[in-house]
């Protein structure tokens, strides 16, 4: 992985908590939630079969949104 993006993650990973211990960035993000881009720079839409256990996740009308900084950077730089 980049240098920059490693530093990036870093810097995000140093600003927020985590429920589940960064266990995404740990496993290289092999295992990561289901999440899509769909446009926003802020947000992702949720696509966990149980996003209301998610403390990133955000109800949007009938489907929900996630704002883990840290998950949206990787859907976005890094396209997963």
């Amino acid at each position: 992985m980049e240098q920059d993006y490693m530093k990036a993650i870093e810097d995000i990973i140093d600003g927020i908590r985590c429920p589940k211990d960064f266990a995404c960035y740990k496993m290289g993000f092999e295992n990561l939630c289901k999440a899509k881009d769909f446009g926003l720079s802020d947000f992702l839409e949720c696509l966990e079969k149980d996003p209301k256990g998610c403390k990133f996740s955000v109800p949007y009308g009938s489907w929900y949104l996630c704002q883990c900084p840290l998950r949206i950077y990787i859907a976005k730089k890094l396209k997963k």
